[in-house]
């Protein structure tokens, strides 16, 4: 079961020889606010494993309308699309053919697929680009080429927005990460003795060698395939 940020602080204050009954010089506050940090930067880095670790799965806001250039109900929470699909996947869906595929805005697929007309929904191919910054800021926009005649009901998988964490919350962040967020907390919170007011590069060299141990321990997550480049038009060899 993941550890309570509460937790962490009590381990983190032995590294700093402060006790919370007995400190005034680090509120509980403070600490907390710097496993806050810890635990996004992690999350920023965890998440570009393309992993899935971070992945949150969206079955029922996100649609292409008939004639759209891009995708409604894409959730505001939205930092990184994963996956496009359609919703129903089953021998009678209707747009069970359609294949959403990943381009470049500026690709020579997506430039011609934006000058076709709409396209039956039943089969063929979409392009997709994900636009603007994304959450916390705003939700992204995904655009897509060419259109459809008719609306196609999508499952997303994207990559979703870390919460604020409280003193209460679990360390979010999978693979055994809690020595990594102490080091963070503890690099921090000397900042708070030093002339420079910069964290202690001790502390954060630990840090950097958690943060790095527990990437490569995340990926890859299965061992029965090795993993492998697919040749552009693979899928079409004979």
């Amino acid at each position: 079961m993941s550890t309570p940020l509460s937790a962490l602080e009590v381990q983190a204050r032995y590294h700093l020889g402060a006790p919370a009954a007995t400190d005034t010089y680090w509120s509980s506050a403070e600490l907390i606010a710097a496993a806050n940090l810890a635990c996004h930067d992690l999350w920023r880095s965890v998440s570009d494993l393309r992993g899935l670790h971070i992945a949150t799965l969206d079955v029922t806001n996100v649609s292409l309308a008939a004639n759209a250039t891009s995708l409604t109900g894409v959730p505001a929470d939205c930092v990184r699309v994963h996956m496009l699909e359609p919703r129903d996947l089953s021998s009678s869906g209707s747009s069970r053919g359609l294949k959403f595929t990943p381009r470049p805005y500026n690709s020579p697929e997506f430039q011609s697929a934006r000058a076709q007309d709409a396209t039956d929904p039943s089969n063929g191919e979409i392009f997709w680009v994900q636009m603007g910054a994304g959450g916390p800021v705003v939700a992204p926009t995904v655009l897509v080429a060419p259109s459809v005649t008719s609306a196609v009901l999508l499952s997303l998988t994207y990559v979703p927005v870390l919460a604020d964490l409280t003193a209460a919350s679990a360390n979010p962040i999978p693979g055994e990460s809690d020595n990594a967020v102490i080091a963070w907390m503890v690099a921090y919170a000397r900042a708070k003795e030093r002339d420079d007011r910069a964290p202690d590069p001790s502390w954060l060299t630990v840090y950097a060698t958690e943060k790095q141990n527990l990437l490569v321990s995340l990926s890859p997550r299965q061992d029965q395939e090795p993993m492998v480049a697919t040749a552009y038009f693979q899928e079409y060899w004979s």
